[in-house]
């Protein structure tokens, strides 16, 4: 069991009053945690103000050398890490496993793209009002941040934001998910304890709403960094005040299987998108539109994927699903599916528990008005639309409130394109399921969906400022 520490700046500070995390599958306790206050999460942020003046000055070189010693300990450290987001959020411990090599990656691009984080001359002669002059813009440090992170990938999703917020000379306080707070723990003790750290300019703090509220409403952060609920966001997005906000929210992430795709490809991979960390992922597959001609034939090929996959104890190897995060998530799917029945639709696979655990579900015969596709389900339930077009499914796609990912299956190059002008999404995948994210790669999405976008080149830009000069 791990026990997770408050860290102001780099000085652990001791809390009376302790929070357990109890294992999604086991239900024992597998962590704990200080509670906090809102006077916690203002001590911290006031260190990350005088710490930025220091961290905003440190050479780059450092703080490349800084991430790249982070990389390295969490690969020495790599089966902790994965073992500690297995028993705090139920995870399959191959993906979690696969989420540490993925959260390494993220450093180590983060560290790349420093290295060319530039600006340009201007050439302030250009028109006649000008004149000759030096000129140049260039990015510089944005401030102190506040990271809020999710539970469905405590770790990789942290490091999106520490790793190019503190590369960039920024200073941060992390607020990690309640679900996993040793997961943000162990993380943060590496980058705090790193012989290359910026005294203080890391500090850890836990709690939920109130303690939220105190860092989003300060004065003090330039920058909020939140990976979470529309709701939420849209919380933060009125409090804030006059900040950088990037979001990355809700998702109701589609696809399109067309007359010419592979079907066998498509129905695995469908299952697969739909299916993966028990479907809690922003962009997890959860409206599947299916050309009529092929409707049937898909429909049964999807069953049949679906019904191969593994369900049961996380810590498994070869296990692929695992328990939601909670019961009330559990129960919520499970009303979905009950609600989606009555409203005519027809289970096709799975709508049970396995062991007590919700199983992978395929719905079938379902229609664009009922509620199981128009909100976002977050759970292991993916719906099949019948459509007789493109046209039909990309309205039906775009009729959404989100626009994260889409995708298409197809061998129709022309189909291709239309869905590259037609899909209103941040990202769109050809011939794989939209929950394909390579870390490397912008991520973002458009409508409730949020703004900014993640990546380290492309976050750089979120944890910097544009500041022009000007030398006669």
């Amino acid at each position: 069991m791990v026990e997770a520490k408050v860290y102001i700046g780099s000085d652990i500070v001791e809390k009376e009053k302790v929070g357990k995390r109890r294992s999604p599958y086991s239900k024992e306790v597998v962590s704990t945690y200080p509670l906090c206050s809102a006077e916690d999460a203002k001590a911290a942020l006031k260190v990350a103000e005088r710490a930025f003046e220091k961290s905003r000055k440190t050479p780059l070189s450092q703080r490349i050398a800084w991430l790249r010693d982070v990389a390295k300990r969490l690969r020495e450290e790599k089966e902790i890490f994965a073992e500690t987001i297995t028993d705090e959020i139920g995870k399959p411990i191959m993906f979690s496993r696969i989420e540490v090599d993925r959260c390494i990656e993220t450093i180590e691009l983060t560290a790349d793209a420093l290295t060319h984080l530039r600006g340009e001359t201007i050439p302030t002669d250009a028109t006649p009002s000008g004149r000759k002059s030096t000129a140049f813009w260039r990015r510089v440090p944005a401030g102190v941040v506040v990271a809020i992170t999710p539970f469905n990938f405590p770790l990789n999703l942290a490091a999106h934001k520490l790793a190019p917020a503190l590369g960039a000379g920024c200073s941060v306080v992390l607020k990690p998910t309640p679900e996993a707070p040793a997961t943000g723990y162990l993380f943060a003790r590496l980058f705090i304890e790193s012989e290359y750290a910026v005294d203080d300019a890391l500090s850890i703090v836990y709690g939920d709403a109130e303690v939220g509220s105190a860092l989003v409403t300060s004065d003090i952060p330039r920058v909020i960094s939140f990976t979470g609920s529309v709701p939420v966001g849209n919380i933060i997005t009125k409090s804030a005040g006059i900040k950088k906000v990037s979001l990355e929210l809700g998702g109701n992430a589609a696809t399109f299987v067309e007359k010419s795709a592979d079907l066998a490809h498509a129905a695995a991979r469908c299952a697969f998108g739909a299916f993966v960390n028990s479907g809690q992922v922003c962009i997890s597959l959860q409206r599947i539109y299916v050309d009529a001609a092929v409707y049937d034939d898909f429909a049964a090929a999807m069953a049949e994927e679906t019904k191969k996959l593994k369900v049961g104890s996380p810590y498994d190897d070869d296990t692929f699903m695992g328990p939601l995060i909670n019961e009330e998530a559990k129960d919520r799917a499970m009303n979905w599916v009950r609600s989606a029945e009555k409203e005519g639709a027809r289970v096709i696979a799975g709508g049970e528990l396995v062991d007590g655990i919700f199983a992978p579900t395929v719905m079938a015969d379902v229609r664009d008005d009922m509620a199981i596709v128009c909100e976002e389900v977050f759970a292991p339930i993916v719906s099949l639309v019948k459509v007789g077009s493109f046209d039909e499914a990309a309205g039906k796609m775009n009729d959404s409130p989100y626009g994260l990912q889409f995708s298409i299956f197809t061998n129709d190059l022309k189909m291709t394109q239309r869905a590259l002008e037609e899909f209103e999404c941040g990202g769109i995948v050809v011939n794989d399921v939209p929950t394909v994210r390579f870390d490397i790669q912008p991520y973002g999405g458009m409508k409730l969906s949020g703004v900014g976008r993640e990546g380290p080149d492309f976050a750089l830009e979120e944890f910097t400022e544009i500041q022009s000069v000007v030398i006669f």
